[in-house]
């Protein structure tokens, strides 16, 4: 009876605290670093691989400095976070050649909005920070050249 009983505040116990083992704080509690870097290095690749005229290469120029600021930066908050820098999450959209600004603005939108959440880990919030500001400086140049080539949007 004894021993029944044992097993029974032991699986009792165990059941109190399974849940609880899903808000341990692991390696890796802001997942969205490293989509977050596969969508900045599908908009980096289209705005390199798109031909244009000057006025529209010189901010394409300033996005894709802005880009690899942002991604440097995430590249430190994820090491920071415990993350896999060589697990690449497939970017959220695909290669269209005629589109590629917007598409590059709307992954960048995307980037934003997946750095843009609460971070626990009060020594990686500058990075994010700073992340934030390159890929709204990238943004802001992409809607540039948009401007600059007459793209409607």
């Amino acid at each position: 009876m004894k021993l029944l009983f044992k097993r029974m505040i032991l699986t009792a116990g165990l059941g109190l605290l399974l849940p609880l083992s899903a808000h341990a704080d692991l390696p890796g509690r802001h997942p969205a670093y490293l989509h977050a870097l596969s969508n900045l290095r599908a908009a980096r690749w289209m705005l390199e691989h798109r031909a244009g005229d000057a006025a529209v290469s010189g901010q394409e120029d300033v996005a894709i400095t802005e880009i690899d600021h942002a991604i440097d930066e995430i590249k430190h908050a994820s090491i920071d976070d415990g993350k896999d820098l060589n697990d690449h999450p497939p970017a959220d959209t695909a290669m269209d050649p005629p589109g590629r600004l917007h598409a590059a603005l709307d992954l960048l939108g995307q980037v934003h909005n997946d750095i843009d959440r609460e971070e626990d880990d009060p020594q990686t919030r500058g990075l994010k920070h700073r992340a934030m500001a390159h890929v709204d400086q990238a943004a802001q140049a992409v809607e540039n050249a948009i401007g600059a080539a007459r793209y409607p949007r």
